[in-house]
Parts: structure tokens; sequence; C-alpha cells
């Protein structure tokens, strides 16, 4: 998320919550860290009678990422230790959202299909935490990559 807000890409929370396999896209999102400045209407404060499985009650805030190009970012480490990138540009679709007090976005990949794009992310080795932003922010994070000397897995462009 730091590194998309200094993209001026925002930067949302997320993760991979759902591949529709009929609307061939997938659903992004994450309770808590939603940047709001992202999204595509005035978010909803969603009354919460069991606050995600926890005890207690409370509000949650739900919107969806603007419609357009995105770019998801994840970090992860490879196997000698070192940090690693991965990076998917996609963009995001309109349509009706899960309404469970959460950020949630429909992504879709270009091409590929939900499933390809799932396999293909988490055979990066990535973790299942990463941040959505707006616009395609892959030639900035090649760029940092390099100046970093972190590995970057480009999973869509």
């Amino acid at each position: 998320m730091f590194i998309q807000e200094h993209f001026n890409a925002g930067g949302s929370f997320c993760e991979l919550y759902l591949l529709d396999f009929e609307g061939g896209f997938v659903v992004a999102g994450h309770d808590g860290p939603g940047h709001i400045g992202i999204g595509d209407r005035k978010p909803i404060l969603r009354g919460m009678k069991l606050f995600h499985g926890k005890s207690g009650h409370g509000v949650s805030v739900e919107f969806s990422v603007k419609h357009g190009p995105v770019t998801m970012l994840g970090l992860t480490q490879t196997g000698d230790g070192r940090f690693k990138f991965v990076a998917a540009e996609g963009e995001s679709i309109p349509g009706p959202i899960l309404q469970i007090g959460n950020t949630n976005t429909r992504v879709k990949f270009g091409d590929m299909t939900p499933d390809e794009f799932g396999q293909a992310w988490t055979e990066t080795g990535s973790t299942h935490h990463f941040a959505l932003g707006v616009g395609h922010q892959l030639g900035k994070i090649e760029k940092l990559a390099k100046l970093l000397d972190i590995e970057l897995a480009v999973v869509a462009r």
C-alpha cells in the first residue's frame, strides 16, 4: 500500500475473494484499510451485527475501486530469503459487489481466464495479501525493483 500510495495509485489492502468463471473476472477485496480516494463512488458505511466472525459489532466501509486500469502489487520472499514483488495489471470492471462491508472490486486480466490468473499468481509464491491501486503501474514497479535489486514476477500486463 505504501508503494502504491507513493505512485499516486491509492492502494487498497486486498486478497483474492473469488474467481467468477462465468463472468471471467476475479473479485479482490478485504476488510480494513481501503483508500476511499480511489473508490468508484461515495463509500457505504455498513452496520455489522457480527463483525466478520469476531465477537462484537461495528461499522465497516464498503466500496469498489474506480473502474478502469488497476495494478495489483504484492510482496513475498524467495527461497533464499530475498524480497520479491509480484504484480499484475488489469481492469476494474463495473457490476454488483458483495454487500459485506468491505472493499471489493471486480478485476479482469486481459485474455486470461480467472483460473489461469489464479494459477499464475499462486505459482509466483505470492502471499495472499496485496495492494490494489488505480492505473497501470508496472513501468514504475519495474524501475523500483531494479533500483532496490528486488526480483519482480509479472503475472499479467
